[in-house]
């Protein structure tokens, strides 16, 4: 759209002024920026275990490696820091890397610093960890069970926090209501997958004891005194950086902290600056992920449908360590616990428990997510059972549009809105009605077809107190009061008359630029290319707070508050000075396209430019009550966000928008594939400052929320094991998956932020998860209660519930059983097969080289060194990790022609792998039957990351081995069939052409 300068900037779609250098490819992200000379590479050995004991760290080879110049243990680290602050009281102590005891997969246990990465990666395979692995657990319902492995022995068990809550008379409301309704909810773990991962640069100048750090971290700043604390110095000696450009976050990135304290203390160690750029296997192994919950969510409901309390029971999974800021995704929506409802009792439960699994952190829409799935599949299993109308069941509980500013039952204040006709509206103007005929016409014709509804508030400018409210009242009057959400923004004007905003928001690509521009040039009367935006943050430099960063959707209706208030300021500083020159008094005095001029007097103006260098260039002609700075810098903290008060009531957030979402879902009737017919979203987001980017933001949280619905979850084997390491396990939406929603607006400005606005980036994955789920039941079970829905909504899940169990395959593929291991990850299998060969000739082909290269999959030769003893190199791939082996094979046990056990070990940078298979030959009335049984170990690299894939792929490689031998044995039995044909042409194409 082209700028059209005598219309406000602000509620229009301008061009984007970050664009042009992100499209060019001038963007300034984390790995591009300038190292110093001399600037080292750094590579982590991670566990591949989920629990075991660190016995022993063997670092000799590794640090005689060309280019290594320091292998640094968990214990060097622990004898430089202090352990990084935990959210509750708890005996846990809590290191950046593992000391004694790893308690996840991919917890770094040591650091290799080399010249350059891949020297240190190199490196980094040679540092030998022995481990004594422990039980794990992952579970967080059975982490609190007595007998459960206890991850930190400290602690004396799994529940590092409980607190229960009480508001209203929730007792008497339950005993009063004709109907207690509750529902069991599991939400698991999901994260988001930004294009760039995780990047620190570090050094050390020890003739101060101060660490400069430059980390593509989102904030929030109060985790700079966390890391300070931690590296054992005061906050003026840790500068830290961030780059100019994020390739986005969504959250993730509040995560790289710890990160930051090891770089820094790899810099001290090695005595020379230190640069990490995290690579993607790692990211989905080691980062932060969003938390899972178990939730028991039961109301108390009058006969119309009416809810008068609500009991809430959470258990919130944060991994091995509970990391800062958590357990704020538990918190973050407590104010909010009654969701866009008018329910005045309620009774709480909050329970945080440690598992063997990467540690939490902020995910775009935290705590949202996991809240309402819980609410809103209870409003839909509300109406089920009560055989009412699923949309007369929210109408009659939304708080009433006369009631705002509403104070929740818990807490919130929530600042304004018109819950009922926003919902209007989108049945209306979404074709509500015409969604339903279509879902009535697809029943008829017996296909499944659902619709379905959910009510969201999505708060935003998140208030620092409500963390605090996870401590007893006793608890918070004894640390102090934490409350607010201070924003700083910083306009000046230089002596040409160009203006410059500076804020402590880093970007990850929401147009932060665009908009602040925007707003200060409209206060100016400029165009935008007349303003400059700096959105990068040096703590040294910028004006900043602990509530600094980019999360909780805090931009629009607090940065870029701040800089309407500062540059408001400014702005009648210069009317004071154009007054003086142009003899009307201030309050005549416009701005408008680049000049100052009296109201009603066009001719009566003086360039912009000219007023703005007075300051400058002849500071004794200003007025006598303005002073000589042509900047003003901006510390904004609203009042209504106070500390918890001594009954727990917290005002989580300041601004509350409101979605409502409805959705038509079909099932295909022959894959159980569910798919989106049509979505429908209506927001109020306040004033809306650039409706394009608001779309946008829309969509982005859109696509993120489908993908958690049907796609993405951080999986985990019975031992810790990780099996969604890759993203051929952790599947991400595309465009193909992601329709287009119908994107509607309804506006109730914000009474309490300078601009009107709301935050608008996190709504649709709170909202969006549950509305498909509400849909997806309503197409399985029209009527009565629907079966239970847990994300992600895949056709293998919906399956079984459509047609019932699967039948068993009559050629199945051998059972693989994985757990953990002293040296990585023990597989176990068996199987057999009938072939048309005799005992003796099978015999004499298990001797031969040539039948074993051509049965080992990826083998490029095998070479016979000895009378029962063979050398292959062999190429393996798990995903997209592949790498060449050096094999040993030797057969043992010999009882010809009966029986004979082989044994094998790959080495190669990628890991190493090992094994044996007891081979028994029996005559049968079909032939000669091979039968099989083996036990295998992965270690390294490979076993850490892609479970599922590397489960699968050792049924795939180990039993085609197997399969493979009996085909080249005689090609009978389970080597034959329309099925084992496509097996050897998928086997040709993956090796290459060989069989």
């Amino acid at each position: 759209m082209k700028d059209n300068a005598t219309e406000p900037f602000v509620g229009r779609s301008v061009t984007r002024v970050e664009d042009q250098a992100l499209l060019s490819g001038h963007g300034r992200f984390m790995d591009d920026l300038p190292i110093a000379a001399g600037t080292l590479a750094l590579a982590f050995v991670r566990s591949p275990h989920g629990h075991a004991e660190i016995r022993s760290v063997d670092m000799a080879e590794a640090a005689a490696a060309p280019g290594v110049v320091a292998v640094i243990t968990g214990r060097d680290v622990m004898a430089r820091i202090r352990s990084m602050t935990v959210g509750v009281k708890a005996d846990v102590e809590c290191w950046p890397m593992a000391v004694d005891r790893v308690r996840y997969v991919g917890e770094p246990v040591a650091m290799v610093v080399a010249t350059d990465r891949y020297l240190a990666e190199d490196a980094a395979d040679l540092v030998a960890v022995d481990y004594a692995p422990l039980g794990a657990v992952v579970d967080p319902v059975a982490a609190l069970a007595e007998n459960a492995p206890v991850l930190h022995p400290s602690l004396g068990g799994n529940l590092i926090n409980e607190r229960r809550f009480r508001y209203g008379d929730p007792e008497a409301a339950f005993d009063a209501a004709p109907h207690r309704i509750g529902i069991d909810v599991t939400y698991p773990r999901s994260a988001c997958t930004p294009i760039e991962t995780y990047g620190v640069i570090a050094s050390y100048e020890p003739g101060e004891d101060a660490y400069d750090i430059t980390a593509n971290f989102q904030g929030p700043f109060s985790i700079h005194a966390v890391v300070a604390r931690s590296l054992k110095v005061p906050g003026n000696r840790l500068r830290l950086r961030t780059p100019p450009d994020s390739g986005g976050s969504f959250g993730i990135k509040q995560g790289v902290f710890p990160y930051m304290i090891l770089l820094g203390i790899a810099a001290r160690i090695a005595q020379a600056p230190v640069k990490w750029i995290e690579d993607r296997l790692e990211h989905l192994s080691a980062s932060v992920s969003a938390t899972n919950r178990q939730t028991r969510i039961e109301a108390a409901v009058e006969a119309d449908g009416r809810i008068t309390a609500l009991d809430w029971d959470q258990i919130e999974d944060c991994g091995a360590h509970l990391r800062a800021p958590e357990p704020a995704t538990l918190y973050r929506m407590h104010g909010n616990m009654t969701g866009a409802y008018d329910i005045r009792n309620m009774a709480i439960r909050n329970r945080v428990v440690l598992t063997n699994k990467t540690p939490t952190g902020l995910n775009r829409g935290f705590g949202g997510p996991q809240m309402y799935f819980a609410l809103e599949r209870l409003m839909d299993a509300i109406a089920r059972q009560m055989g009412l109308d699923r949309l007369d069941v929210i109408r009659r509980n939304l708080v009433p549009a006369n009631a705002f500013p509403y104070r929740t039952a818990s807490g919130a204040l929530l600042d304004s809105g018109d819950y009922a006709t926003a919902l209007n509206r989108a049945v209306d103007e979404g074709g509500l009605a015409e969604l339903c005929a279509r879902r009535d016409k697809a029943r008829a014709e017996g296909r499944r077809y659902g619709i379905g509804f959910a009510c969201v508030v999505e708060p935003s400018v998140s208030n620092m107190g409500y963390i605090t409210t996870v401590l007893t009242p006793q608890e918070r009057a004894k640390a102090g009061p934490k409350n607010g959400a201070q924003a700083t923004a910083t306009v000046a004007i230089d002596p040409l008359g160009s203006v410059t905003v500076k804020v402590a928001s880093v970007p990850q690509g929401q147009g932060h630029r665009t908009v602040l521009a925007q707003v200060v040039a409209d206060k100016f009367g400029l165009p935008l290319a007349a303003v400059r935006v700096l959105a990068d943050v040096d703590t040294m430099r910028d004006a900043w707070s602990i509530a600094s960063g980019n999360y909780a959707s805090r931009f629009a209706p607090a940065v870029a508050g701040a800089a309407e208030i500062a540059a408001s300021r400014l702005r009648d500083k210069l009317a004071k000075v154009a007054a003086a020159q142009l003899n009307i008094a201030p309050g005549d005095v416009t701005f408008e396209a680049g000049r100052i001029g009296a109201a009603g007097n066009p001719d009566n103006s003086l360039s912009f430019a000219r007023v703005a260098a007075t300051a400058h260039w002849s500071p004794g002609t200003l007025p006598d009550d303005v002073d000589q700075t042509m900047r003003e810098t901006v510390y904004w903290t609203p009042p209504e966000l106070e500390a918890p008060t001594a009954q727990d009531g917290i005002n989580s957030s300041l601004c509350h928008g409101f979605i409502f979402d409805f959705c038509g879902i079909e099932i295909d009737p022959e894959t159980a594939e569910p798919k989106i017919d049509r979505y429908v979203t209506m927001h109020d987001c306040g004033r809306i400052l650039h409706p394009a980017m608001v779309d946008g933001q829309v969509r982005g949280g859109f696509a993120q929320a489908v993908g958690a619905a049907f796609l993405e979850e951080y999986a985990y084997g019975a031992d810790g094991s990780f099996q969604s390491g890759t993203l051929a396990d952790y599947l991400l939406p595309t465009v193909m998956e992601v329709p287009e929603p119908l994107i509607l607006h309804h506006e109730t400005p914000s009474p309490f932020t300078p601009l009107g606005a709301k935050g608008v980036g996190e709504g649709n994955c709170m909202s969006t998860p549950v509305c498909i789920a509400n849909a997806v039941a309503d197409a399985l079970a029209p009527d009565g209660p629907a079966p239970d829905i847990v994300l992600p909504i895949t056709a293998a899940k919906l399956a079984p519930l459509i047609f019932g169990d699967e039948p068993v395959s009559k050629e199945p593929v051998p059972e693989t059983q994985a757990e953990a291991s002293a040296n990585g990850r023990k597989l176990t299998g068996e199987g057999r097969a009938v072939v048309q060969a005799s005992r003796e000739d099978i015999w004499k082909m298990l001797l031969d080289p040539a039948t074993l290269e051509a049965i080992i999959p990826g083998s490029h030769g095998v070479q016979k060194v000895g009378e029962t003893r063979f050398k292959a190199d062999v190429t393996l791939g798990i995903g997209p990790v592949r790498g060449r082996y050096k094999a040993d094979i030797e057969l043992s046990d010999l009882d010809p022609p009966n029986a004979v056990t082989l044994s094998g070990r790959a080495v190669g940078a990628l890991g190493n792998g090992g094994g044996h298979g007891r081979v028994t030959l029996t005559d049968t009335a079909e032939g000669t039957e091979i039968a099989y049984r083996y036990e295998a170990q992965i270690g390294g690299k490979v076993a850490s990351v892609g479970g599922r894939l590397l489960d699968g792929a050792a049924k795939v490689v180990i039993g085609e081995f197997f399969r493979a031998l009996a085909r080249h044995s005689g090609g009978g039995g389970a080597g034959s069939g329309p099925l084992a044909r496509l097996r050897r042409l998928l086997q040709s194409i993956a090796t290459g052409g060989r069989s």
